[in-house]
């Protein structure tokens, strides 16, 4: 009825979907921050409404909440600094506000990490960890 290649997506287009991909980026983030970094993984895919966050963890006394970018390919540039812009940025905000608005206990010190994981790299070179990327801005609140 419908051709292949509607809206561009046909044979030749790589047959893991995105949703799959990602999922894959997240199961190997998170094995890598418990197994290697010695995080304590507190939620993955946590929701408020649309808003994700990919994974709230304890690194030590920090919690860190986690954006998980995943490739297939080499890039040009990081994934953090392509992927995560200001609408995304505001929508990881909202998202984390509303986590840290429903702990009965707050933590003392929170941080946002990014993970790119290149599912093409060697096994040894696959994740890289970028920590305390600045999102929050300096009058950041939790009520």
């Amino acid at each position: 009825m419908f051709p292949l290649r509607w809206f561009g997506r046909g044979q030749d287009r790589d047959p893991v979907p995105e949703v799959k991909t990602g999922r894959v980026g997240e199961g190997l983030a998170e094995e890598y921050l418990r197994r290697d970094k010695g995080f304590r993984i507190l939620a993955r895919n946590w929701r408020a409404g649309r808003e994700e966050i990919d994974l709230v963890a304890w690194d030590g006394d920090a919690m860190v909440f986690v954006e998980v970018k995943t490739r297939r390919r080499e890039g040009l540039v990081p994934g953090y600094f392509a992927a995560v812009g200001t609408t995304k940025r505001r929508a990881l905000c909202r998202a984390i506000k509303a986590y840290l608005r429903q702990l009965s206990h707050k933590p003392l010190a929170f941080r946002f990490d990014v993970v790119e994981v290149n599912l093409q790299a060697p096994p040894g070179d696959r994740v890289l960890h970028f920590e305390n990327i600045p999102l929050f801005p300096k009058n950041f609140r939790v009520r």
